[in-house]
């Protein structure tokens, strides 16, 4: 029996061709790599960084926070204004930020105008990103193909990491550092010219339905707050006056932001949102999982470096092959996977092969001549399928639980949950990791031998973070069958109704 007619909505323009889909995706998967090769490719650089332009080493570190700070803050707020000025205008707002911020800083000739252009960089990323699935979504609305689209996604984020790294290094040997940042901007304005043909229009549902500007800076300021707090964890200690009193203060605007959604007539950002079990378990399970996760991607590739004595561009090579499984995985199975056993099973089966990647790098040698790539990492990064899996199958059910009309924001929360969940991890492992190491050094352990212990014990705690993730989606995901029922579009009533 056919669905009986709704009134247009203002987020739902004329179905598009596949064509205008396919290139829609590409366009949205380019964006998504161009900014995720950005947030890998300077690590590489940063020595280069910090001889020509005079960085101190406590300052050289915002080169990285900077860019962390601006685009875990804006997620949230930028994926409710993509829903309500429209997410087409979002995503080329964002991009263009981000184009002209690369082309800042690649031009920098001083600290503070670097740091100023990757806090930009950041800014841009994150209006462009937080839009990104939602876009997605709306445009694939067959649970199979929406399967697919998500895959491509996902590899793109997932891949851009490690191509980042070989980038980085490649350019800074061959070129200058300077070139990381030029790079984006054939990328960016590419992306531009494109996405204006090819990203359905869409009007949005104004302003007026969920302009909160009270909200928008308290969840703003918290989170920038929070993220600062976090990523500074490791230079001021976990128990310092420094983390207990930004931490708390930043838990106090999150809170009253929370009740600010709770009583404002025209929320920022709804609370039925989490009435999912769907968004809500998912976006738990996310940020457990890539906190746990920067140990397989930054600790691993410092094990190379520091214990193996691997080069730059030889560590990237190396973690290539987790790459190329990620994608050949994400691309070719996980869309057909999703679609016979259900988005959760698979989760499930990703995230115990996560278990196994971690609890390999548990027993690494430490010491180089100890080491053989073919049987201590290669396995490792084989088995980082299970990132292939689970990454396409989460962002299918993050994205499942929302309306229509909330896809932006259900975007911009499953964005803003990873860059929480990155902050974490760098915090906490890398601190971990590193008191470790000291203690085995006072101990009289040597250098290697001592570093190799300290990156154990973050594998070993990112294992159980892992595991913790496992049992969330055991408990609070529900299963299914098939795919979850598509997004559909939805007649214009106002936020505050709903």
């Amino acid at each position: 029996m056919p669905a009986p007619a709704t009134a247009p909505s203002p987020l739902a323009p004329p179905a598009p061709s596949p064509r205008s889909r396919r290139l829609a995706l590409g366009v949205l998967a380019t964006g998504m790599l161009m900014t995720v090769l950005d947030g890998s490719i300077v690590t590489v650089a940063m020595p280069a960084i910090q001889g020509d332009l005079g960085f101190t080493p406590a300052g050289l570190s915002w080169v990285v926070n900077a860019y962390l700070i601006a685009f875990g803050a804006l997620l949230l707020l930028a994926g409710r204004l993509g829903d309500l000025i429209g997410r087409k205008r979002m995503f080329l707002a964002g991009t263009a930020v981000f184009t002209a911020a690369s082309l800042m800083a690649g031009l920098a000739t001083s600290p503070e105008v670097l740091i100023a252009a990757r806090f930009l960089q950041g800014a841009g990323s994150a209006m462009a990103s937080a839009v990104g699935l939602g876009i997605l979504v709306t445009l694939f609305t067959e649970p199979r193909e929406r399967a697919g689209a998500i895959g491509v996604f996902s590899f793109t984020g997932a891949a851009g990491a490690s191509i980042g790294q070989v980038l980085g290094g490649v350019l800074t040997d061959a070129l200058t550092w300077n070139w990381i940042f030029f790079i984006n901007l054939p990328i960016g304005v590419a992306v531009l010219l494109v996405a204006l043909p090819a990203l359905p229009g869409d009007r949005g549902l104004g302003l007026k339905a969920g302009a909160d500007t009270l909200g928008a800076l308290l969840v703003t300021s918290g989170l920038m707050l929070g993220i600062y707090t976090v990523v500074k964890i490791e230079t001021y200690g976990a128990t310092s006056a420094h983390t207990l009193g930004f931490g708390a203060l930043a838990l106090v605007l999150l809170a009253a932001f929370l009740v600010r959604q709770a009583t404002a007539r025209n929320p920022l950002m709804p609370l039925r949102i989490f009435r999912s079990r769907s968004v809500l378990g998912a976006n738990l399970v996310q940020m457990l999982m890539v906190a746990a996760l920067f140990s397989f991607q930054i600790l691993v590739a410092l094990y190379m470096q520091n214990v193996l004595g691997y080069s730059a561009a030889e560590t990237g090579l190396a973690m290539l092959p987790a790459a190329a499984v990620i994608g050949l995985v994400s691309l070719t199975v996980s869309a057909r996977l999703n679609s016979r056993f259900g988005e959760r099973k698979v989760l499930l089966t990703g995230l115990v092969l996560l278990v196994g990647v971690l609890g390999l790098l548990t027993r690494v040698p430490g010491q180089a001549d100890r080491a053989d790539y073919l049987t201590d990492l290669l396995p490792v990064m084989l088995l980082a399928a299970g990132f292939g899996l689970a990454l396409p199958a989460l962002t299918s059910l993050g994205m499942s639980g929302a309306k229509e009309a909330d896809a932006g924001l259900a975007s911009g929360l499953f964005n803003t949950t990873q860059q929480i969940g990155m902050a974490l991890g760098i915090a906490v492992l890398s601190t971990l990791a590193a008191s470790r190491t000291e203690s085995l050094t006072a101990a009289g352990a040597p250098g290697p031998e001592a570093l190799t212990g300290g990156y154990h014990l973050a594998f070993a705690v990112g294992a159980a973070l892992i595991l913790v993730a496992l049992a969330v989606a055991v408990t609070v995901l529900r299963g299914s069958k098939s795919s979850p029922r598509p997004v559909t579009a939805e007649p214009r009533t106002p936020l505050a109704a709903r």
